[in-house]
């Protein structure tokens, strides 16, 4: 008989209520999957991917900011553990406006002061917005348009960071286009998942998702003379607590002044749209895995997510501030999640199984110093990668968000303007354009027949229909 608790067909995973959040532990209310865990292993390169980032913002000491990651690394937990079945990540298109922002402020205790303010008031706006069930209505009230500009921007500005003058491209352009090239090919090719489902070595190739591909870039960086050969050190990694708190938190720099928390907050509104993207793309990939299959339910409730990583945003504020903050998914692994789910229960037996193994996979790895040093030649190869995935999958997201053609035009302008202007600007412009074109019908917006999922002739009449060019069949 199975370790975990069996589901019922059609209901949802095992849990234990806890008042808004469902407890779900591993080998007992989920089956733990042990291919995400090894990739969960490898890809804590992209968690160590923040350290430098601390270190050039803040000045921090690699073992302070090794301390910082493994902090936010444990958080990451509470998502699957308290019923959010996502893999949780950064707030990554937000950290240009954080760093931006924080680099107006004297390097020391002020800068340290400026970042703790900027997640505290994040944490508390989220965690207010979780709490008082506003964040479910926030989410139905947005326009398509606007929900759709959003998510757009978000995997075009991801792509932007990679390609941009500076960027990883020019640092790993060999390294970067095999690795890529080779990891859309396993995800999401059509002519890879016939091979999958052959079984033999490609089955065992598909369930592995990106692990062959971080494997894959340790050996051709070297080869290319991209990235030094990894020295692998044996033993556990060393992260710097007691300096993380004496010189990075409250505990030794005390509570910012009043004002910080004020200057913070057209940043802080920023970032939460951004950050709201995400929201909207969790939603948008677990309805579809859902749709999928049948065999379980899958609850996703943006006020539970809210309250999660709310709560991980506030309590980094205080034990360990983050210029990467705390975010509500990784598109990138999540979509590799999902794409697994998707194949059927045998493959996962449950998406809490998959996202839950990944971040215990994650953890350990940066506890394993031969994990650490193996992989840390290609930190900004790993950020990469993720990136240019996360821009795909956002971009296919956010245009199947629009429910007609007038949605892509003002969403096309609201994700440029995100790019170029920022969340602020790209926010504005979109409820400006979704004024001006919709006038009393701002939130309902327009379905017509660009995409036929949406298009329900009786119920919603078209006005002033505009030549049809159909998108998808």
């Amino acid at each position: 008989m199975s370790a975990w608790k069996q589901r019922v067909d059609g209901e949802e995973s095992p849990y234990t209520p806890l008042g808004p959040f469902k407890l779900r532990l591993p080998f007992y209310h989920y089956r733990f999957e042990l291919p995400d865990y090894l990739q969960g292993l490898l890809m804590c390169a992209v968690d160590l991917a923040a350290i430098p980032l601390m270190m050039q913002l803040l000045g921090m000491p690699f073992e302070a900011a090794l301390a910082i990651v493994i902090l936010n690394g444990l958080l990451y937990l509470l998502h699957h553990l308290l019923g959010d079945p996502v893999i949780p990540g950064w707030i990554t298109p937000a950290i240009p406006l954080l760093m931006a922002y924080v680099s107006t402020f004297p390097e020391g205790v002020d800068r340290v002061h400026a970042l703790i303010a900027f997640q505290m008031m994040l944490g508390i706006l989220a965690l207010g917005l979780g709490v008082t069930g506003m964040a479910s209505k926030v989410v139905r009230l947005i326009p398509s348009a606007i929900k759709a500009g959003v998510i757009m921007g978000a995997g075009l500005a991801a792509i932007v960071v990679v390609f941009d003058e500076g960027g990883r491209f020019e640092q790993y352009p060999f390294t970067i286009a095999i690795a890529v090239s080779v990891a859309f090919y396993l995800i999401f090719s059509r002519h890879f998942n016939k091979l999958k489902a052959q079984g033999g070595l490609w089955g065992a190739v598909g369930k592995l998702g990106i692990f062959p591909i971080i494997v894959l870039a340790i050996v051709v960086a070297p080869l290319f003379g991209e990235a030094p050969w990894p020295d692998v050190e044996w033993g556990f990694s060393q992260p710097d607590f007691a300096l993380m708190f004496s010189e990075y938190t409250v505990f030794g720099v005390g509570l910012p002044p009043l004002m910080m928390f004020l200057t913070a907050i057209p940043t802080v509104i920023a970032a939460y749209i951004v950050l709201f993207g995400d929201v909207l793309q969790s939603k948008a990939l677990l309805e579809e895995a859902d749709e999928k299959r049948q065999d379980e339910k899958i609850d996703y409730n943006p006020n539970r997510a809210h309250m999660i990583f709310g709560g991980r945003n506030f309590g980094m504020s205080i034990f360990g501030p983050d210029v990467v903050m705390c975010g509500p998914l990784w598109a990138a692994m999540h979509v590799v999640t999902v794409e697994r789910y998707k194949q059927g229960k045998a493959a996962m037996n449950s998406i809490f199984g998959g996202s839950g193994s990944f971040r215990w996979g994650t953890n350990t790895g940066l506890l394993l110093l031969p994990i650490v040093s193996l992989v840390e030649p290609i930190l900004g190869i790993a950020l990469a990668l993720t990136l240019l995935i996360q821009g795909y999958v956002s971009v296919r997201i956010g245009i199947m968000e629009a429910r007609s053609q007038r949605d892509l035009g003002i969403a096309g302008i609201i994700a440029a303007m995100l790019v170029i202007k920022g969340a602020t600007w790209a926010f504005g412009v979109g409820i400006l354009l979704c004024v001006l074109i919709y006038g009393k019908r701002f939130f309902s917006g327009e379905v017509d027949k660009t995409f036929v999922k949406d298009w329900d002739e009786a119920s919603q009449p078209v006005e002033d229909p505009e030549p049809e060019v159909p998108l998808r069949k």
